[in-house]
């Protein structure tokens, strides 16, 4: 851990210049510029002093936080197929339950359908990979084509279907997570 980058981002953040922090620890500009430049270390008792003044403490300077999965590989993704209804479902980030959105692949056979989905808070977006849908929202029904991409608030039952006789990939996003 680089000790100096890691107070010169806490200073920045609560907007404090090199001069108004070493005031506030009774040290030298030039101490706290060598400091954020690792270029000198400070003992326990002026660490202590100066995460006070930047509002922190050393157990939370100190804590490593683990590092947020970004990459996501189909390692990660998490597959169900219902053979009846002819869709097969790949979730594209793993425990996406726990974040605001959840995107998934939904694949449909020639005739194929997702299961309907009873009206909830949220929104949906999904994009059309390849094939056609139709996408159905109460009692109306949508056609979306390869390139197209539907948006609604989920304020009436709906699923999609693949009438088409050609397999159908949707990217749909869910939020907040419903699948």
């Amino acid at each position: 851990m680089q000790i100096g980058e890691k107070i010169k981002r806490l200073r920045i953040e609560k907007q404090l210049t090199q001069e108004e922090l070493a005031n506030r620890c009774e040290l030298s500009k030039g101490f706290i510029s060598q400091l954020e430049r690792d270029l000198t270390s400070p003992s326990i008792a002026t660490l202590t002093d100066i995460l006070d003044a930047l509002g922190t403490n050393l157990n939370e300077f100190f804590r490593e936080d683990p590092e947020e999965k970004v990459v996501f590989t189909k390692d990660d993704m998490f597959e169900k197929s219902d053979e009846k209804l002819k869709y097969t479902l790949m979730w594209l980030v793993s425990n996406a339950q726990k974040n605001s959105m959840e995107p998934i692949m939904l694949i449909l056979e020639p005739h194929g359908r997702y299961v309907e989905e009873e009206p909830h808070e949220g929104e949906e977006f999904g994009y059309v990979l390849s094939g056609s849908i139709t996408l159905h929202l109460g009692k109306k029904k949508y056609k979306v084509k390869k390139g197209e991409s539907f948006y609604f608030k989920p304020n009436f039952n709906h699923y999609i279907s693949n009438n088409g006789t050609s397999l159908a990939k949707i990217i749909w996003i869910s939020s907040p997570p419903s699948f």
